[in-house]
């Protein structure tokens, strides 16, 4: 199974750390936020990554290169400026990612879920992580009825936030022509429509490192650890 993770955003929020520093190369806890998903994937056997880019994206394959210092082959899907948006964006790396399914990963969160499970969801058109809502998203957007995900409005259960990793079929961007620009929302809107998209809440650690603020905290945290 290959893995994707997506590092294509601006980063306004980051701003100034991302005028000059692409948003998933900050540092937290003395390594670049990307690279403890990249040593992450290694541990649980993953060896094929594609890693999409947009904004400073030169900066982001020369501090990662090809992978060999991670255990790792590293490709890359250049975007034009201003990016092509999740949905978009994995639509127009799908040549490098192939006809299996496989593991997306948002390049700018810290989560400690087992990438390992992402092969016993291969089957899975398409399958989300869920996490208890941050502070700054208290209410949610999704709950879960067994594994079949729904909106938080339909109140079956604890509402919760997802948590940008999630295990896809590549027909599930079938319809997404290649450079559009397109958010992953309306792909998920159909999904659940169908009663086809499922999920799974992760009950671990996961930051959402939107701010400096929470990048602060979470490099802090880490450090602690060590």
């Amino acid at each position: 199974m290959k893995a994707m993770i997506l590092a294509a955003g601006r980063g306004e929020r980051m701003r100034p750390l991302t005028d000059t520093t692409p948003k998933p190369l900050l540092m937290a806890g003395g390594k670049p936020l990307i690279v403890w998903h990249l040593e992450r994937l290694a541990a649980c056997g993953f060896r094929d990554v594609v890693i999409n880019h947009a904004h400073l994206g030169d900066r982001i394959e020369a501090a990662l290169g090809d992978g060999r210092a991670f255990g790792l082959s590293i490709r890359y899907s250049p975007e034009p400026p201003g990016a092509l948006e999740t949905a978009g964006g994995i639509a127009h790396a799908l040549p490098l990612l192939g006809s299996d399914p496989f593991l997306v990963v948002n390049g700018d969160v810290w989560c400690d879920w087992d990438f390992r499970r992402a092969r016993a969801l291969a089957h899975r058109r398409a399958h989300l992580v869920f996490v208890d809502n941050p502070p700054q998203h208290a209410g949610g957007d999704f709950c879960l009825d067994g594994d079949t995900v729904r909106y938080a409005a339909d109140r079956i259960g604890p509402t919760y936030t997802y948590a940008g990793t999630g295990v896809f079929s590549p027909d599930f961007f079938s319809d997404v022509p290649d450079g559009a620009v397109m958010k992953l929302r309306p792909l998920l809107d159909a999904a659940i429509a169908r009663r086809e998209l499922t999920g799974e809440h992760h009950a671990g650690r996961w930051v959402d490192v939107g701010t400096p603020e929470r990048l602060a905290q979470l490099d802090q945290e880490l450090r602690g650890c060590e």
